[in-house]
């Protein structure tokens, strides 16, 4: 052994131990010989008391080398903890034993190591790959000294009906096992190929350092062919054993995942989560098999056990999520509880949803009676298919009828909604459903086909009935209209329909735009949903008996538990800009509607195409009585122009975001007072960002101050005007956690009883909040912080610039401020502005109190697909610092 050939390794930690074997494959008393990675030595010399052992047990074909990261935190004085990282038996630099080890071996190999290195204290297990199984079966037969797990992609079971992964089998083939896993190399190279970022050269050869000949290869083959594929193989029981035991096993357990991983993708994390419910899950998307190389893991581990296994864990955000703050059921009525009354009260024979033809005209509709009867007939038939409370269901249909039935009915019956919108392109897309990994799908044709080719997860459901053919194609097993055939209901409640749900249970995972990275899960309970909706009718006086055109696809759902008829335009849903003035009077004529929702971009098409209106849409529009616009800041000529059309309307702009929606609210004629009030300079604060308003029906909003670079480490919420800080929410209706994303949540949650939003803003003098940017857009320039908002909104009131972006190059603390437009007409190719144009943006920045450096001009600003209005300023940021360095422009 060459320690110095090992980057990130202490010599002081590689040490070599005599083990006396007490069962197993070895004759009773046989001494083995083990090398571990031990960071004790280290903590005793510094007089470090740890506060327990984590036992680190690496899979195949690696060796202890995987865990460095967690070695060398657990010797910060901050929070010591002896780190014993062990090299299995026939592995890394252990002793070639010449015995085939089994599964049952290897964890009795284990217990017999522990015993040798007389660890006293709590021990906190942590294995990858299958010494995640060993770590887990000593788990198991030690739980008097066990203090908690900690998983990295792993897996205890195969899946029902799912082959074991493609590598895996090639590796086992008679063929290739042999030459492949220990006449040569291959294998090992296969599984580093897997790290992304790629191996630098010397980890690379650290990881093969004791695998150099064929007789060291011998474990890796072993270890391969230990593989329990089906019942008839020797470690099958062993490894049914580990299995079975996970779903007593009360410690506390963390499960950090790459899903990007060829051979334990999210369906073994899944069959996990069903075994530790209670486990803290988070997915590092990107990352993929080795975890520990792709990201850097020892941060997560030991806040995890700082705030589960050596603190009480009362005070963490999890913990404070899980306290209700009511009595359950107390108060509480479900989301469909007014669906329910209208159609069992005077108005049940009139329009509940309605479905619009791209002619224009009325494809289909349902009563509130007819709605309530196919919500009730659907969830007799998806639980007669097998779906039942806790079961996620993927929803892939378009707004309408068909869509309305099956969230309803999913709801109804406990199971969780996964809603992951077409908006997110067809990557993100993917993504989402694949993290998520729902027990269901049900889908369009369209949907369906992408399940099949890309592999997304669940039983497939249709919308409609397909021909026996094309059910075999496309994986069908049923289909909406089967299910609801029979015309039976479930068993009935005092709130009609199937048993009423825990309030507190799962009730849906509403999936971010994806704007500001790769969408997030966002986790809510029916108690939660209940209080969106609440607050929604209070803030807006949104009452039943009114008629939503819902021009953005999520808020069609709320139609009905508003008691709201709702109709959805003929649009591209994945495309807010395509609604057009007539597509929106068509659908506000045909319920004579009094409330419309559209996202700015939709607004801005509006605008656009008003010239096409006929005499009897504009009618229609000017029957409307409320607009909400949200997703993006609305510009106040926007606002005006769209007054235009629905003169009789009141026009809110409402802030908020997927995990709290609403925030607050404010209106046209709010916007212009705020606007005054910036003009005058008479009102503290009344600057710099778009004024969202005060807080909604039972909000609270205040800020954490930032610091000079950029952050806001605090944890002490402010008010007072004139503050920049990252903006807080507080609310009945702000989400349960983010989805599998643990270290996200701990973040998002770490103010207790607030919700960091991740944006940046401050309030004026009276009390009204303004929204500067997002957190992670905040420009470090040698003169201060920078925040986005204020410029760009300065720089758009230009004329022929139609959206801009202040976006930092450069090195944090000296960042160059550079403004990115967006002209009318687009320009040809993108590159540096004219010296004309760039001259009048620094103009228009420096109103603002912002001193711009470059000027870049492109055709078209990035910007999310949802709302066709956020812009990707990362995006941007890389792409400006790429030109500016002098690289050839391209498209950003």
């Amino acid at each position: 052994m060459v320690i110095a050939d090992w980057p990130g390794v202490d010599a002081r930690w590689s040490r070599e131990i005599d083990v006396p074997s007490t069962a197993g494959v070895d004759a009773p008393g046989t001494v083995r010989r083990w090398h571990v990675l031990d960071n004790g030595a280290e903590l005793s010399s510094s007089g470090l008391a740890p506060a327990g052992t984590l036992l680190c047990v690496h899979g195949n074909p690696t060796w202890s080398y995987l865990w460095r990261s967690l070695l060398a935190a657990g010797s910060n004085p901050a929070h010591p903890w002896r780190v014993v990282a062990v090299d299995q038996l026939d592995m890394g630099f252990s002793e070639r034993t010449g015995t085939f080890r089994r599964l049952a071996d290897r964890i009795q190999d284990l217990g017999d190591l522990k015993d040798a290195l007389a660890l006293d204290g709590p021990v906190v297990t942590v294995g990858h790959d299958w010494g995640g199984v060993v770590s887990l079966g000593w788990a198991l037969a030690h739980q008097d000294q066990l203090a908690g797990v900690v998983l990295t992609n792993t897996a205890v079971h195969q899946p029902a009906g799912s082959p074991i992964p493609p590598a895996l089998r090639l590796a086992l083939h008679p063929a290739v096992h042999t030459w492949g896993t220990t006449t040569s190399d291959a294998f090992l190279r296969v599984t580093h190929s897997l790290a992304d970022p790629p191996l630098p050269a010397d980890v690379r050869n650290a990881y093969m350092a004791p695998y150099r000949t064929a007789s060291r290869r011998e474990g890796v083959g072993n270890f391969v062919a230990d593989i329990p594929v089906d019942a008839s193989h020797p470690s099958f029981a062993a490894l049914s054993g580990v299995a079975e035991g996970l779903r007593s096993l009360e410690v506390p357990a963390l499960m950090l995942w790459g899903p990007r991983d060829p051979i334990f993708s999210d369906r073994y994390l899944k069959d996990l989560i069903g075994r530790l419910p209670h486990a803290d899950v988070h997915r590092y998307e990107g990352a993929g098999h080795l975890l520990a190389e792709d990201r850097d893991i020892a941060p997560a581990v030991f806040d995890w056990l700082a705030g589960r296994v050596t603190g009480s864990g009362e005070d963490s955000p999890a913990v404070r999520r899980s306290m209700p703050q009511v009595p359950a059921g107390e108060g509480f009525r479900p989301l469909w509880s007014l669906l329910t009354e209208l159609a069992a009260g005077p108005s049940q024979g009139e329009p509940a949803v309605v479905e619009m033809k791209a002619d224009g005209t009325v494809a289909r509709s349902l009563t509130w009676q007819q709605l309530d009867n196919a919500v009730d007939r659907l969830a007799a038939g998806l639980d007669r298919a097998g779906v039942r409370p806790g079961s996620r269901v993927s929803l892939m249909v378009p707004p309408g009828v068909d869509l309305t039935v099956a969230l309803y009915a999913c709801l109804r019956l406990g199971a969780v909604v996964v809603v992951a919108d077409a908006g997110l392109g067809t990557r993100g897309l993917s993504r989402a459903v694949k993290g998520a990994t729902p027990d269901f799908l049900i889908g369009i044709d369209k949907a369906l086909a992408a399940a099949r080719v890309l592999g997304w997860p669940g039983r497939r459901i249709s919308v409609r009935d397909l021909p026996a053919a094309r059910r075999r194609v496309l994986g069908v097993e049923t289909s909406l209209a089967v299910l609801a055939g029979d015309g039976s209901r479930p068993t009935a409640s005092p709130e009609g329909g199937a048993s009423q749900p825990d309030p507190d249970s799962p009730a849906a995972v509403l999936f971010t735009s994806g704007s500001t990275g790769p969408a997030k899960g966002v986790l809510y309970t029916h108690r939660q949903l209940a209080a969106m909706r609440d607050t929604v009718a209070e803030t807006f006086g949104i009452h039943p008996g009114q008629r939503l055109v819902a021009g953005f696809a999520p808020f069609a759902l709320l139609g009905p538990a508003l008691g709201t008829v709702s109709v959805t335009p003929a649009m591209d849903v994945t495309a807010p800009r395509t609604l057009t003035a007539r597509a929106l009077a068509d659908a506000a004529a045909a319920i004579d509607a009094t409330v419309v929702f559209a996202s700015p971009a939709a607004l801005r098409n509006v605008a656009a195409t008003s010239g096409g209106l006929t005499d009897d849409g504009a009618a229609a529009l000017k029957r409307v009585e409320l607009l909400l616009s949200a997703g993006a800041p609305v510009p106040e000529p926007l606002l005006a122009g769209v007054q235009q059309l629905l003169p009789g309307a009141s026009l809110h702009t409402p802030y908020g975001m997927t995990e709290a929606l609403p925030v607050t609210d404010i209106s046209l004629e709010q916007i212009r007072a705020a606007a005054a009030d910036a003009e005058s300079g008479t009102k503290p604060g009344a600057a710099n960002g778009v004024c969202v308003g005060r807080p909604v029906h039972g909000a609270r909003v205040a800020v954490i101050q930032l610091a000079p670079d950029g952050t806001a480490p605090g944890s002490v919420p402010v008010t007072k005007a004139g503050i920049t800080g990252e903006i807080l929410v507080s609310a009945p209706h702000v989400k349960e956690a983010y989805d599998r994303l643990w270290l996200t949540e701990e973040a998002s949650a770490a103010v207790p009883g607030w919700h960091r939003t991740g944006d940046v803003g401050h309030f004026d003098a009276d009390g009204r909040l303004w929204v500067e940017g997002r957190l992670a857009h905040v420009v470090t320039a040698p003169a201060g912080v920078v925040t986005p908002v204020g410029a760009e909104q300065a720089i758009e009131l230009l004329a022929g610039i139609r959206m801009a972006a202040i976006v930092g190059v450069g090195p944090a603390g000296t960042q160059a401020v550079t403004s990115v437009v967006e002209t009318v007409p687009p320009a040809r190719k993108a590159g540096p502005a004219g010296v004309d144009l760039a001259g009048k943006v620094r103009e228009a920045a420096r109103t603002a109190g912002v001193s711009v450096a470059a000027v870049l001009v492109v055709p078209t600003l990035p910007t999310d697909i949802r709302h066709n209005a956020k812009i990707d300023r990362t995006r941007l940021s890389r792409w400006a610092s790429s030109v500016l360095a002098g690289g050839r422009p391209g498209t950003p």
